[in-house]
């Protein structure tokens, strides 16, 4: 047993020293971590994990032990601190001792002192509760008395009308008093009944706004007529004051202080009508004054409910609803009896929200008024457009025009464009003149066919002034005495009043219409109507219903007064066009009814040549071989002479001296070719010289006729008369000429003779050289000596023969 135990005790000597090394190694760590404050963890756990606890204790217990001298020095070290530190508790305990007996008396005599105090003090802090709750319910009594107050006043307004401070009463209620209200049933009330009642304040002012918006449909266009009322009336003062302008500058007495009062009646020729003639107010004020409190407060109602974006949209939409309604154009009724309440209730419309803009603050925006007023203006140019094509009356279409342009001059006030309007309005200018010129060819063709061909009898001076000055038909400024007979028939004054209603007409449809200078569109259709229409009335006249001589000379007195009627007719047309009379003058023109006044010369003339005609057939009595020369002329030429100056005497008191003269100078042309034909004739087979100088006397007597027109002529004109007959009056100056073959002389025959054609010459030489005229008696005896002038004479007819 003994020899095993020293075996095991050999062999594991070397192990033992390992293990040895490692358990102080342990040793070691353990002590380190001990007085580092380590975790002793995993110590314990790898000494637990190999099962072998006691080597752990034994470390623990081999550090305590290595601690325990350490801590015996320390104690030895503080040993004596802490007996003098048990002396100083014991001493300090003493005098606590005495303390607390000291401290005991005390309290005794406070509590003793105290206790009725107290009692004091309780009673006090119950007191103060006490008043605190009476103050805390004084002021929600307080509270609650306000908020009915408000809510007394709030009911108040509501019954009275007055949302806008029923509302600020509820909302002051509840931004200052909802959450500060202690009664809890006050509570709940006020949060039902305040959304009640700004919902009932929106209905009430939802429902006024709406009677507005019906109600405003009527004020528009009653606003609307009368402002273009109002325009209309200032357009008539402007006429007014041009007339009296016209009459001033036609007498040349408008002195400057005149031109100073019609500069200033002009300036101040204003109405109520514009933007700025009312207050900035809702009610507005002047003429055109209209209510727009109920919208102002239903926008300020809303503002107020915060609701101001959702009210613009309302009242833009239902605005612009009305527009469009506003455009339908009842077919029911024409369009010219509608359209004055079609303009009127646009142009009110737009008055309205003119104001509504300037004064709504931002209730609508001026975007928003420009694209209603876009929209409106498209729609009148269509319903124009469409209305004008129909149209088939020139008046009708004058009277549109003229409203429509009296809406432009209303709306243009309010800084509304209106030239798309106006240009629909041009568009139809010559539409306009068409169906004007038509229904004046109408009326010009009954005025003719209702002519009597008489003179017209004026009575009154009313009727002067009527029939002739205001045309300028008269010839001086002396007033006739009455009775008066005019030169002209009831034709004249008839045809003038159409043609001044067709140009008052066509200056009305161009004036106001945006174009300034019209005068050359005026005056072109005035020229159509006198070239195209009164010319060929006339001439259709003049051709079919002229039948005498009476009627053809009145006629042609007519024609002579339309002359002067036409100088009228363009000063009128440019004195209404603004235009000064001298650039009339100067741009004047030919007289415009040339055809039908020569026709009318002609017709006259041909028929008093058809009259001197059946004088004539009275030269077939003429003895053209009698040796005798008639004293006083032939038979015909004292008929014809006769007729004449019962002519002259009756035509002088209706036709006009020029008319006159180229009536005769024809006439006398005429019985000079009527004679020189009928030497040329078959008629006259012979001619003796005493029958030449019959005609010679004939010729004598014309010119004493012409003479004695002294008063009608003046001495050329007198002489340029003669020359109607010059040519029997050349004739007969060669046949009673001592050498008529002067006449081939191309001098003499340019001085003397250059009205004569030379084959009637010849004609005539032949009948005259008869060798049975006893002139001529011994032409063909052989031998006998050949009077001179029949020498002469037949040298004539051979050269004549030669030059045919």
């Amino acid at each position: 047993m003994q020899s095993s135990k020293g075996r095991r005790k050999v062999g594991s000597t070397a192990a033992g020293a390992g293990i040895d090394s490692a358990e102080k190694l342990d040793e070691l760590l353990i002590s380190s971590a001990i007085c580092n404050g380590e975790d002793l963890g995993p110590f314990v756990r790898k000494t637990f994990g190999t099962g072998k606890p006691e080597t752990l204790l034994h470390h623990l217990k081999f550090f305590a032990r290595s601690k325990e001298s350490e801590i015996e020095e320390v104690c030895k070290a503080h040993y004596q601190d802490f007996i003098h530190a048990v002396d100083d508790l014991k001493s300090l305990l003493s005098d606590v001792e005495s303390l607390k007996s000291a401290l005991s008396d005390s309290n005794s005599k406070l509590q003793s002192v105290a206790a009725p105090l107290l009692s004091s003090l309780d009673s006090l802090v119950e007191a103060q509760t006490v008043s605190k709750n009476v103050d805390l319910a004084i002021g929600a009594v307080t509270h609650c008395v306000r908020v009915m107050e408000l809510v007394s006043r709030a009911n108040q307004h509501l019954q009275s009308g007055n949302f806008y401070m029923a509302l600020k009463c509820v909302d002051s209620i509840e931004s200052d008093f909802m959450d500060k209200t202690p009664s809890s049933t006050l509570k709940r009330m006020l949060e039902n009944r305040i959304p009640a009642i700004r919902s009932y304040v929106e209905r009430k002012v939802n429902k006024e706004f709406g009677d507005w918006l019906v109600e405003i449909r009527v004020v528009s266009r009653n606003l609307g007529q009368l402002a273009i009322g109002e325009a209309s009336a200032a357009r008539q003062r402007e006429e007014e004051l041009r007339i009296k302008q016209r009459q001033a500058e036609e007498q040349s007495r408008l002195s400057l202080r005149d031109c100073v009062y019609a500069l200033n009646e002009e300036e101040d020729d204003e109405f109520g009508s514009g933007p700025d003639s009312s207050d900035a107010g809702s009610s507005g004020g002047g003429l055109l004054g209209f209510d727009l409190t109920p919208l102002y407060r239903a926008y300020h109602i809303h503002q107020t409910l915060s609701l101001e974006d959702s009210f613009k949209k309302y009242y833009f939409d239902n605005r612009d609803l009305q527009l469009t309604s506003d455009f339908q154009v009842s077919t029911m009724t024409p369009f010219l009896e509608s359209h004055q309440t079609f303009f009127a209730q646009i142009a009110g419309f737009f008055i309205v929200e003119d104001r509504v803009l300037r004064t709504g603050g931002g209730l609508i925006s001026k975007q928003q008024v420009e694209s209603l007023w876009d929209t409106a203006v498209i729609k009148m140019c269509t319903v124009l457009e469409d209305q004008f094509s129909r149209m088939q009356t020139a008046n009708h279409l004058l009277l549109i025009k003229d409203y429509v342009s009296l809406l432009g001059v209303s709306l243009r006030r309010y800084g509304y464009a209106v030239d798309s309007l106006l240009e629909v309005l041009s568009k139809h200018r010559d539409k306009y003149h068409e169906l004007l010129l038509s229904d004046c060819r109408k009326q010009i063709t009954e005025a003719l066919s209702a002519d009597k061909f008489e003179q017209m009898l004026m009575k009154k001076e009313y009727e002067y002034s009527m029939n002739v000055l205001s045309f300028q038909l008269q010839t001086s400024d002396i007033v006739p005495a009455f009775p008066y007979i005019a030169p002209f028939s009831t034709t004249v004054p008839d045809c003038c009043r159409i043609v001044r209603s067709f140009i008052e007409d066509s200056v009305s449809f161009m004036s106001h219409g945006g174009q300034l200078d019209f005068y050359d569109v005026v005056k072109k259709y005035l020229d159509r109507l006198l070239g195209d229409v009164l010319d060929e009335a006339l001439l259709k006249l003049i051709n079919s219903s002229v039948h005498g001589v009476s009627q053809a000379m009145q006629v042609a007195a007519n024609m002579a007064v339309f002359e002067r009627a036409c100088d009228f007719f363009f000063r009128h047309a440019a004195q209404l066009s603004g235009v000064p009379l001298r650039m009339a003058e100067r741009g004047r023109r030919h007289f415009p009814l040339t055809k039908s006044q020569n026709a009318a010369e002609d017709t006259l003339s041909g028929m008093l040549k058809k009259k001197i005609d059946g004088f004539m057939t009275l030269i077939e009595n003429v003895n053209w071989t009698s040796d005798d020369i008639p004293q006083g002329g032939n038979e015909y030429m004292n008929e014809v002479l006769i007729y004449l100056e019962t002519l002259v005497s009756t035509a002088q008191q209706i036709l006009p001296a020029k008319v006159l003269k180229r009536v005769l100078r024809d006439v006398l042309a005429h019985i000079s070719e009527k004679i020189v034909g009928t030497l040329c004739g078959d008629l006259v087979k012979r001619l003796s010289m005493a029958a030449i100088k019959g005609l010679d006397v004939d010729i004598q007597l014309l010119d004493s006729f012409t003479e004695n027109l002294t008063p009608l002529l003046t001495d050329k004109e007198a002489r340029e008369m003669k020359k109607a007959f010059i040519e029997i009056r050349q004739m007969i100056n060669l046949l009673l000429s001592s050498h008529p073959e002067n006449f081939v002389n191309p001098v003499i025959r340019e001085r003397s003779y250059n009205a004569l054609d030379y084959r009637k010459v010849a004609t005539v030489s032949e009948k005259f050289r008869d060798p049975s005229d006893s002139i001529f008696g011994t032409f063909g005896t052989r031998g006998s000596r050949q009077n001179p002038k029949n020498k002469s004479l037949d040298a004539l007819i051979k050269r004549l023969k030669d030059v045919s």
